[in-house]
């Protein structure tokens, strides 16, 4: 019974469910663009605005939302043990400094890597659920298949049954790769940025909501652009099933990409990436940082209650 208020009151609990509401936040504000990015990567097929003229109209507008269950579902627990294992790596980078200061930037970048590195065992199976539901119509087009691609739990299903758990994990490396250096920008710039437009937030925590917004969305954009390249060659490496083998590994995956299409392959989409960065990742700080600053100051306020009834 006294779980939940237990949980709450532990700065574990607090992360956690902090992290849930801009994780929340974030996916919920970007996922049509990030549908417009995926369908850009792997077809190529015109500009973000005529991918999203041709998809509202011959599928409607739900169709940029297709798949979202998938990363919402998981969003809570994954961004909650994201910015736990931030909190905790970027500190054991800096054992000598005292729990009132806030880590270094150098703790910062080294935590990120690590929390890139770890995240991405859960993040690799959601992102290869949602790209497949994502590309469905590109890649399902008889009437007889369309059964498979009802929601994220039928294809997780249908993967692992035609391909086992091996292909659940498709595109893993490549994720792995991408992320560790993408999270070290991110937090780093977030880091960096908040304090460049509140001094001494850092340490107070009391930055403004448009410090928020501003940081968070440019350490969206930092994060995209160091690694933008390897997610295309991830999109293309996941958005494959066996019956559709084209790419064999990454580095083969990398020339075919080039050899037929051009370097430029490697950045299409990057402007609704970075669009979609800057809106989802404001989102996420912004949610974040007034979720967490709403829970410790309800904290307070029972403990000074608790206080004054024991006195009184």
């Amino acid at each position: 019974m006294d779980f939940w208020p237990e949980f709450l009151a532990s700065s574990w609990g607090k992360e956690f469910v902090a992290g849930g509401f801009g994780g929340g936040a974030g996916v919920i504000a970007g996922y049509p663009l990030d549908t417009l990015r995926i369908r850009q990567q792997q077809t190529g097929a015109g500009s973000a605005f005529s991918i999203l003229r041709n998809a509202v109209a011959s599928e409607g507008p739900l169709s940029l939302y297709r798949g979202m269950a998938a990363p919402l579902a998981s969003v809570t627990f994954q961004n909650a043990m994201a910015f736990q294992i931030y909190a905790i790596l970027s500190r054991a980078f800096d054992t000598s400094l005292p729990a009132t200061e806030p880590p270094s930037y150098r703790g910062v970048a080294l935590g990120g890597i690590g929390t890139g590195a770890i995240q991405s065992l859960i993040l690799s199976p959601v992102e290869l659920v949602k790209i497949r539901l994502q590309l469905q119509k590109k890649i399902h087009d008889k009437p007889a298949q369309a059964d498979i691609c009802k929601g994220p739990v039928t294809v997780a299903r249908t993967i692992i049954r035609r391909e086992g758990w091996q292909g659940i994990y498709r595109g893993l490396t490549i994720t792995v790769l991408r992320d560790s250096p993408a999270h070290g920008a991110y937090f780093w710039t977030y880091e960096y940025m908040r304090e460049k437009l509140h001094p001494g937030c850092r340490k107070s925590g009391q930055e403004s909501c448009r410090t928020m917004l501003i940081a968070g969305g440019l350490a969206g954009v930092a994060s995209w652009i160091c690694c933008y390249p390897l997610d295309v060659i991830k999109t293309r490496l996941q958005a494959q099933s066996p019956s559709s083998i084209k790419y064999h590994g990454i580095v083969d995956c990398f020339r075919k990409s080039v050899k037929n299409e051009g370097y430029n392959v490697l950045w299409r989409g990057l402007g609704t990436a970075v669009a979609r960065a800057f809106v989802v990742n404001g989102a996420v700080f912004t949610a974040y940082e007034t979720a967490l600053r709403f829970l410790v100051n309800n904290n307070n306020n029972n403990n000074r209650e608790s206080i004054q009834t024991e006195t009184i």
